[in-house]
């Protein structure tokens, strides 16, 4: 029985424990929240589509009916008469839908699959101070099969997609020879438009039909668990699909969505959650714990969180109180169910506190996208060289304001999508000058502190576009430089994890310090990290002229070369040497660093010579 006083307080985490349909033994009990309608009845196919009428629950508002003989498996809808008439709708609580442009739920018992992750779920963290390299990816498009080929004729999974557990084995392959630590899928909650790449939901607690079912997805998760990575999901609570048999006019009135026009709709044509509403905060609480708790997942990424912070998501009408608040608390109930998942904002204001946690005055979220850091550097590389003398502060300026959060650099899908070319394309130069330039981006991003983020494609250095009905141009690793950048990735994100100071304290002042700033007419920097027990410098030019740096530590010091952007291996210029090259580097005279045009070096670092 559901605790309906918690619900009306908006203190519920499991709502779709009650509410949706749930099988018990040889019947499926069906429920629905509904005040505002005159009736309501269930047509599925364990009726035949004929309307059986549902009576109010314990509680008035709540519709409920039990079905002897339906099964799992079995399609239904929900028929609300309200002041709209006759509608045919979705279950806002279902755990399955159908493909669109369908939209029937489907029965899912979530209890038939059992997870053996037990050793994984024990020992996770937050990873404040472990590495935390994240591979984005759209699940329909990573891989596809031909659309043509028919292997199956009783597939349910069309348009050439692989079904959650049956892509299993190809991404884990895929993610530990990349030597990622996580993988972020986008929105796998159903949508009905392919092109809204899940970000326009119709079904907040339905995995998309597009992939299979939920016990697959939470084979899935199981099974990234058992070889070591990480899974998180994107979830977006700020608004919701308009399609009329969702949960817009679910009841019959503006249940879950604002009355007023000027801030019902959002710009992007969707409707915006009303979470003054308690209600309405229960459902959304419930849906990102559902994620956490159904599917074993470890953290959720939260689309638009600028739209819940400011009205409408502009700062000059304000802060939304009831969305704040909502927010917070809603954080703060996962943080106690949830104690090691990770929750990121996708976070585009400079409202202060969001990684804070809540019964400090913040938000309560654990990371924070660094927007602005992604747009400086990506500004900064679009530049020919000459023009990055003048641009320093946008290598520079993030450093000022990065530890006010705990930010995470992403260089995500919405950077190579909509007219604004890849990231390698993006980058000033000829086809072949990008190459260079592209990984010595990388090494910057993997030294400068916080977290990181990359979407698929980045890896190989994809020139078209990303499109969500075609998977990445691997046919790429046939061209040297494309192979050779992507084993460069590779190599990358393995050094990373390697090296404790390149994560231990990400967010402690003392894990970063500037050894070259003041070299900005040579496009030259340097950058310490410190672990708890090692260091780590590297140094970069990011100019179309080679030059010679000289370092001069406070004390005397032997560099051991790590990694070199520009090695042959990778289609640079400089001959990878049979054993680690050393540079020693006195206090008094320095060591002499060379640097190939756009290039960046690393380096181990210890005392002494």
């Amino acid at each position: 029985m559901m605790d309906f006083q918690k619900f009306y307080m908006g203190d519920m985490y499991d709502a779709y424990k009650y509410l949706g349909a749930h099988v018990e033994g040889d019947s499926v009990v069906f429920r629905t929240f509904a005040p505002q309608a005159e009736r309501v009845t269930i047509i599925g196919e364990f009726n035949n589509w004929q309307e059986e009428e549902m009576t109010e629950a314990v509680r008035a508002e709540f519709y409920e009916i039990r079905i002897h003989g339906a099964k799992e498996g079995q399609m239904y809808k929900f028929v609300i008469y309200g002041k709209n008439g006759r509608v045919e709708h979705c279950d806002p609580y279902g755990f399955g839908m159908e493909l669109r442009p369908n939209f029937a739920s489907i029965v899912r018992d979530l209890d038939k699959f059992e997870f053996t992750d037990d050793k994984w779920m024990k020992n996770r963290t937050r990873n404040f101070d472990r590495p935390l390299n994240i591979y984005e990816m759209h699940l329909g498009s990573w891989k596809r099969k031909d659309a043509d080929r028919q292997d199956d004729p009783d597939r349910k999974v069309e348009e050439g997609w692989y079904e959650y557990d049956e892509i299993a084995e190809d991404l884990i392959k895929y993610v530990k020879d990349n030597n990622y630590t996580h993988v972020e899928f986008m929105p796998l909650s159903e949508h009905p438009f392919d092109g809204s790449w899940g970000y326009q939901s119709t079904g907040f607690f339905a995995p998309t039909s597009r992939y299979g079912t939920a016990g697959q997805l939470q084979k899935l998760v199981n099974s990234l668990h058992m070889a070591g990575i990480g899974a998180i999901i994107d979830i977006v609570p700020a608004h919701f699909a308009m399609d009329y048999y969702a949960l817009r006019h679910y009841d019959g009135s503006e249940l879950y969505e604002y009355p007023a026009s000027d801030v019902s709709d959002s710009e992007w044509g969707s409707c915006n959650f009303l979470f003054s509403r308690r209600e309405v905060a229960c459902f959304m609480q419930s849906a990102a714990n559902y994620w956490l708790t159904e599917y074993h997942f470890d953290g959720l990424r939260m689309d638009a969180v600028s739209r819940l912070i400011y009205w409408m998501g502009n700062e000059s009408r304000g802060v939304n109180e009831f969305n704040l608040n909502f927010l917070k608390k809603m954080n703060f109930g996962l943080h106690q169910l949830h104690p090691s998942a990770m929750l990121i904002a996708e976070d585009s204001t400079s409202y202060p506190g969001c990684t804070k946690p809540v019964d400090q005055g913040g938000l309560g979220f654990d990371y924070k996208w660094d927007l602005g850091w992604m747009n400086d550097t990506l500004d900064y590389f679009m530049k020919q060289s000459g023009e990055r003398v003048h641009a320093a502060d946008k290598l520079t300026f993030s450093m000022f304001y990065f530890y006010n959060e705990k930010y995470l650099l992403p260089l995500s899908h919405d950077e190579v999508v909509h007219g604004k070319k890849t990231v390698i394309d993006k980058i000033f130069g000829s086809y072949e000058m990008k190459f260079p330039q592209c990984r010595a981006l990388y090494m910057y991003m993997m030294v400068h502190p916080g977290k990181m983020l990359s979407f698929m494609g980045n890896e190989i250095a994809m020139i078209r576009e990303w499109d969500e009905t075609k998977e990445p141009d691997y046919f790429l690793l046939k061209y040297p430089l494309h192979d050779s950048f992507h084993h460069y990735i590779m190599d990358l994100n393995e050094v990373y994890t390697a090296e404790p100071a390149l994560y231990e304290k990400d967010y402690d002042p003392e894990g970063f310090k500037w050894i070259a700033i003041n070299d900005m007419q040579n496009n030259v920097y340097g950058i310490r990290r410190n672990g708890r027990e090692s260091s780590v410098a590297a140094f970069f030019n990011f100019s179309d002229k080679e030059h010679v740096y000289v370092y001069t530590p406070e004390q005397d010091e032997t560099l051991t070369m790590l990694l070199h952007s520009d090695w042959e291996c990778y289609s640079g210029t400089v001959p990878k040497p049979a054993r680690r090259k050393k540079i020693k580097a006195r206090g008094i005279g320095g060591g002499r660093i060379e640097l190939p045009a756009f290039s960046a070096v690393l380096f181990e670092i210890k005392q002494g010579i």
